[in-house]
């Protein structure tokens, strides 16, 4: 049997610890290492029975791990990434990559230069539910993709803000620390973004982000999409609280994606295909929706299991860096967009000039 792989989890917080969970949940790696700075959360990693660092350089120091999971605060990412790269350990950030483009750019150009491997924690994609409707996508069921949307509103109470303070300030609101995934995804299933215009609210609690946007969204494949992003209301409409990838979230029969194109529409995450009958379309025929199958298992797990045979097989990253990045780079632009009352273009950024960025 395969020796299981070593992994190290830096930041044992929410996504931290969901991590652990996964990976003792993963035949094919181990817990090696937690790397945490408070010192009631390292007692509980100690509990696990792994190694357990106050910091990176104590981390790295020690060595022990052949991969690296980054689960620490969004702007602790691009600088602890580099400590990784520099140290030549692969390296799963989790999202987004970076709280700048620009950032984001240089962690690439250095993975690259030391031919360290780089992934991005966008683990929806690992999901079985977003594997089975880019199958159904793929295969023409819904013909040519006209349209996209996609709803993330939730309440998050005043506890979630109170036990850390980042998430009250600039970049740490919904549209950059939740519709990440969302767009991601849209991405992911309708392909480039090349424009944005987008609308924001400041936070009703007066946190120094906003706490509500939406966005329209035209795709290089002629797809236009819209979006809205809330953590401040009270609705069933988020993939959270339909997908059920995690039961701390209560589950609803509801979806929060619809993909529309000439021959079918898919709602996700539940997975109706809506056509009318053999014939060609026509509102006057009758409708009806057919649940497509998918497998059962979990999407961290799924990252996990993914990111081992990265390590040990040389498998090329789902999520790359230059994936998050452009997934940040329409972010971005979805702020900017926000900020100056414009349209903001978007352009695939060139192989040549992120590998020599930095």
């Amino acid at each position: 049997m395969p020796q299981a792989v070593p992994l190290a989890i830096a930041g044992f917080g929410l996504v931290g610890r969901r991590h652990a969970a996964a990976i003792a949940q993963c035949a094919g790696a181990e817990l090696a290492a937690v790397i945490e700075p408070e010192a009631e959360a390292r007692a509980e990693a100690r509990a696990l029975g792994c190694a357990v660092y106050p910091d990176l350089d104590a981390f790295f120091a020690a060595g022990g791990a052949d991969g690296l999971i980054l689960a620490t605060p969004n702007p602790l990412h691009v600088a602890q990434g580099l400590q990784a790269v520099a140290a030549g350990l692969p390296v799963l950030v989790e999202k987004p990559i970076a709280t700048q483009a620009a950032d984001a750019v240089q962690l690439i150009a250095a993975a690259e230069q030391a031919g360290v491997p780089l992934l991005v924690g966008h683990h929806r994609r690992y999901n079985p539910i977003i594997q089975a409707a880019q199958e159904a996508i793929a295969r023409g069921d819904l013909g040519e993709l006209r349209a996209v949307q996609a709803t993330c509103w939730f309440y998050k109470p005043d506890a979630y803000f109170n036990a850390a303070d980042w998430r009250k300030r600039p970049g740490a609101g919904p549209v950059a620390v939740n519709l990440v995934h969302d767009i991601d995804l849209m991405r992911h299933l309708c392909g480039e973004v090349v424009s944005v215009r987008a609308l924001a609210a400041p936070s009703r609690r007066g946190f120094d982000n906003e706490d509500l946007a939406s966005a329209l969204l035209s795709f290089a494949s002629g797809v236009i999409g819209t979006v809205s992003v809330s953590d401040s209301i009270t609705a069933p409409w988020s993939w959270e609280m339909t997908a059920r990838e995690h039961p701390i979230y209560p589950p609803t029969s509801e979806s929060c994606y619809m993909i529309g194109g000439s021959r079918g529409a898919l709602s996700l995450p539940d997975l109706r295909l809506w056509q009318h009958g053999a014939g060609e379309p026509d509102w006057w025929a009758p409708i009806s929706a057919t649940s497509l199958m998918r497998a059962a298992t979990d999407p961290l797990v799924n990252q996990i299991a993914h990111f081992i045979d990265v390590i040990a097989h040389g498998a090329a990253p789902l999520v790359s860096g230059r994936e998050g990045l452009r997934t940040l780079e329409v972010i971005e632009a979805m702020q900017l967009s926000a900020a100056e009352g414009r349209d903001i273009a978007l352009q695939p950024a060139a192989p040549r000039e992120v590998a020599q960025a930095g």
